[in-house]
Parts: C-alpha cells; sequence; structure tokens
C-alpha cells in the first residue's frame, strides 16, 4: 500500500473488500448516508457506491450534512454521490429528505463538548431521535463509540458488546442517550438497527497514530497514562459498518468495531519513532486500565481487518515525514476523564 497523495488515499479507503461486495450485492434500495461532511463519511459512501457498482446494483448513494466546506460536498459528486445540504436538527428539512430503505447515521458531536454540553446532548440525543421517527420504515446503521463502556482493566482484552456500560463525562454519556433513543425506537416501531461501537478509525491524515507520531516528529513527549489503545484502518471500519446493514435487527444488533490486538503506546511509539529516525520521550506511567473494545465477532462475521498494524505504521510514518496533508483533529484518545 504505498500511498503518495491524497487522491491515492481517498482511493485506498474507499475500496472495497470482495465479502462487501457480495453484501450489498444481496441488500435492496438506496443508501442514505446522514453526517456524511465527517472523517469518515466521504470515504464510507464512496466505497458503498463502489461495492454497490462493482456488484452490479443500480443504487442511489446520498450523502446529507450541513457542509460547512464546500470541498466535501464538491468531492462527494465528483466520486456520484448525490449530497444534499441539510440541518439535521432541522425536522422540516428532514421530513424532504429522499426516502431510502438503508440509513447509515454519522451525525455527532465530541470535540468541543466541554463548555457545550447542550448541543453536545442535542445532535448526540435529539438528532437521533428525529432521524428514527423520519425513517421509522429503514434499516438504520448508527455510529456510536467504544467510549460508552468507559475504562476496562488492560489484561480484559477489551469490552465485549455484552458487557456493562459505564460512560465517563457528558460526551460519553450523551452516547449512550443516542444509543438508547435509536434502541426505543427500534423496539417501538420494530425498526432494524445496528449500533456501531467504534474505538478507534485510523488513516493518515488523522487518528491516534498519526497523533503519536506527530509529536515524535515534533519532539513532544508521549503521555503514557492511558497506556493501550485499539485502532483500525478506517477503510476496513468503513466495510464493516456497511456489512452491518445485513445484521440490522430489532432489538437493535450491537457490535463493535476495531482491530485485533491490544496495543502499547510505548512499544508502538518506539517503533514510529524507529520508523521516522527520531528519539522519542515519555512522561507518566501506564494505568492499568483503559479505552479498549473486543472486536472478535466483527471479524468472525465480516473478517479480520485487512490492513495490518506494521503496514499502518510504516504508512503513517512515510506521511507524517513528509509532512503530508492532516485533518488537524486530534483523537484525544489519552483523555481519562471523558472531558472533550
Amino acid at each position: 500500500m504505498n500511498i503518495q497523495t491524497v487522491e491515492q488515499l481517498d482511493d485506498a479507503l474507499s475500496l472495497p473488500p470482495d465479502s462487501l461486495v457480495k453484501s450489498l450485492a444481496k441488500l435492496d434500495g438506496d443508501i442514505l448516508v446522514l453526517g456524511v461532511a465527517g472523517k469518515m463519511g466521504p470515504t464510507l459512501a464512496r466505497m458503498a457506491k463502489r461495492a454497490s457498482d462493482q456488484a452490479g446494483v443500480v443504487r442511489r448513494v446520498i450523502g446529507v450534512a450541513r457542509f460547512s466546506n464546500p470541498a466535501v460536498q464538491k468531492k462527494l459528486d465528483a466520486w456520484g454521490i448525490e449530497t444534499v445540504k441539510t440541518d439535521l436538527l432541522d425536522e422540516q428539512a428532514m421530513a424532504a429528505l429522499p426516502d431510502a430503505p438503508n440509513i447509515v447515521f454519522m451525525a455527532g458531536m465530541k470535540f468541543g463538548s466541554t463548555g457545550n454540553e447542550s448541543l453536545t446532548w442535542a445532535m448526540n440525543t435529539v438528532v437521533p431521535a428525529i432521524v428514527a421517527s423520519r425513517y421509522r420504515d429503514s434499516r438504520i446503521a448508527a455510529f456510536s463509540t467504544g467510549n460508552v463502556y468507559g475504562l476496562v482493566p488492560v489484561s480484559s482484552g477489551g469490552s465485549i458488546e455484552t458487557d456493562s456500560l459505564n460512560p465517563a463525562g457528558e460526551y460519553a454519556m450523551s452516547c449512550l442517550g443516542r444509543e438508547r433513543i435509536f434502541e426505543h425506537f427500534s423496539r417501538t416501531n420494530g425498526t432494524p438497527l445496528s449500533i456501531i461501537r467504534l474505538n478507534y478509525a485510523c488513516e493518515l491524515r488523522y487518528g491516534v497514530l498519526v497523533d503519536l507520531a506527530t509529536k515524535i516528529r515534533n519532539g513532544q513527549p508521549i503521555d503514557l497514562t492511558m497506556g493501550s489503545f485499539n485502532v483500525i484502518w478506517q477503510g476496513d471500519a468503513n466495510a464493516h459498518a456497511l456489512a452491518s446493514l445485513s445484521d440490522c435487527n430489532s432489538p437493535p444488533f450491537v457490535i463493535n468495531v476495531t482491530g485485533s490486538e491490544t496495543l502499547s503506546v510505548r512499544t508502538v511509539s518506539e517503533q514510529l519513532a524507529e520508523r521516522l529516525s527520531r528519539p522519542v520521550e515519555f512522561v507518566g506511567e501506564e494505568s492499568p486500565t483503559a479505552l479498549l473494545n473486543n472486536a472478535r465477532v466483527s471479524h468472525d462475521k465480516y473478517g479480520l481487518p485487512e490492513v495490518p498494524i506494521s503496514q499502518l505504521l510504516n504508512n503513517v510514518a512515510d506521511w507524517v515525514s513528509r509532512d503530508g496533508e492532516t485533518l488537524d483533529k486530534p483523537t484525544g484518545f489519552e483523555v481519562r476523564n471523558g472531558k472533550f
């Protein structure tokens, strides 16, 4: 996977695996992606389009967002994704959106939630209520986060889908609120639903590995307090999320999406430092707990991630060393009190 340009990166992130092509070949109807303008949305929508085309399925893939950055809308249009500019908090505007039997819900708020708690709760709970009511007869694959589990022992191997939930901070609590709202409408209306607890997607412009590599390149120390993490190539996360449309159910189908390994911040930082030919400085000590997901169920159902951590490390180090474009959106993975 030799990625030198943003165009090559977007192509790699949206390349559908054969398993997804087969899955979407069996899925009926159009796909509507709500909140498509975020970090993952554009390449997920493009992957849905490419997989459908490869499957020989005539299907509209429609992306909906506020599109505060017009360049994102222009890019989606060029990829053959229909776009609709809409405020998802506007019920009348939502009512005017096209019908679609398949919905991917990606809207939400994380960064800036501290000090703006009311908007965080509105985006993470009110918008789901509007969407679940508007698309009560559709399948809905709704993105959530592994933050709803809270900190667990590193030795546990990560939270599984049936574990009790213990969110810390208003962001994580509002994400649990999002899940509960969708679950309520799923149970009440019989809406088929999947809840995707993601933790964490990574590409070359953002992600935990980019955060670590950038600090190492800039000579900044690495905090070891959150000493372990999970990561998955965003292309693999896109594929697993789209595949979950076929498993939507009432009550909801819940699935963790992440990589197959529990990674050490210390070890990964040392490996990145070697690739970057830079020294690395550490501060703090590893805590016995971390935010970790166990994604065995998704791997059994949809396959192991196709991009291994060694390849991710190579590509991230190369990209950062060349001052490749970034989204300037740190993950905040080291936050332990839930305040983002």
